[in-house]
């Protein structure tokens, strides 16, 4: 099996990277943190025009006519910028909801787990929602509620994209490290010339390129198991990628100036999605059990 990105897979990466830089710049993304809760509608406006919700909707219907693989790396790049809002159900909702296509309808969703993102400024929820409670959500860039009594089945599509964005924001405190590390200077050279600061570096780069492989397989074979493995190692990528990128930091990561903290709790809140990672691990084991080892 080949991982290596076709000439239009590229170019379609550095597409939506090019887009979220010029419309989601670092500067944008603190405006976004001092008015939570607030989606950018002009932004989402923008994102269907591109075709990012619509991707995977066949091109008679008005859609792009791609696949999984280069929805992945759309949203690996949208995790990379840390874009607010209820990307996985507005996309998953195309062709479906009308508007959602086009970026005119925002849709939440009601996940296996009952979370609910973005529920007061959505147009459309899918699932019941009645009774929602408001969550007190660790990350300041996505309002939470909770429906309670909720278990319901898991898009394997929507934990693929889940680990997809935990991918890209793993990336982004892979890259935030190692500028730090080659930027900030004590007893007169770089940190990144200590050793410590040379493994803490070096084990970010390993979970990301392991996270990575895991979901462009998934992402290909669309495999249950192979979906559920990946989303394990792009959870532990974006997790541990954070703290470690918080350590070679030192004392300023935890400022509310830096964007490190950002990072982790994004990474820290996507682990609840769908179940959270306790339905992947219970996928897997059953997979195992049954003979299902490729």
């Amino acid at each position: 099996m080949r991982f290596r990105l076709t000439e239009d897979q590229r170019a379609l990466r550095d597409g939506v990277r090019g887009l979220l830089a010029r419309r989601f710049d670092r500067a944008a993304l603190r405006a976004a943190v001092d008015r939570p809760g607030r989606l950018d509608r002009a932004l989402w406006r923008e994102l269907g025009a591109a075709g990012f919700f619509a991707l995977r909707l066949p091109e008679a219907d008005g859609g792009v006519g791609l696949g999984l693989p280069e929805t992945v790396l759309a949203f690996e790049e949208a995790g990379r910028a840390l874009l607010p809002g209820p990307l996985v159900a507005t996309h998953l909702a195309a062709g479906r909801v009308p508007g959602a296509a086009e970026g005119e309808t925002v849709v939440a969703a009601v996940d296996g787990g009952g979370l609910v993102e973005w529920l007061t400024e959505a147009d459309v929820v899918c699932g019941e929602a009645g009774g929602a409670v408001p969550l007190r959500s660790v990350d300041p860039l996505t309002p939470l509620h909770r429906v309670p009594g909720v278990s319901a089945a898991v898009d394997p599509v929507a934990v693929l994209l889940t680990a997809a964005e935990q991918l890209g924001t793993a990336t982004r405190a892979c890259e935030l490290a190692v500028q730090h590390a080659r930027a900030r200077e004590q007893f007169g050279q770089p940190i990144g010339a200590f050793q410590a600061v040379k493994h803490l570096c070096a084990e970010l780069l390993v979970r990301v390129e392991v996270a990575r492989a895991a979901v462009y397989a998934a992402a290909v074979t669309a495999d249950p198991a192979d979906i559920a493995a990946a989303r394990l190692l792009a959870d532990e990528a974006a997790v541990r990628g954070a703290r470690d990128c918080l350590q070679v930091h030192g004392g300023m990561g935890f400022t509310w100036e830096a964007d490190v903290h950002l990072l982790l709790k994004r990474a820290w809140l996507r682990t609840r999605r769908a179940g959270g990672g306790t339905e992947s691990e219970e996928l897997l084991a059953a997979d195992l059990l049954s003979g299902g080892v490729r």
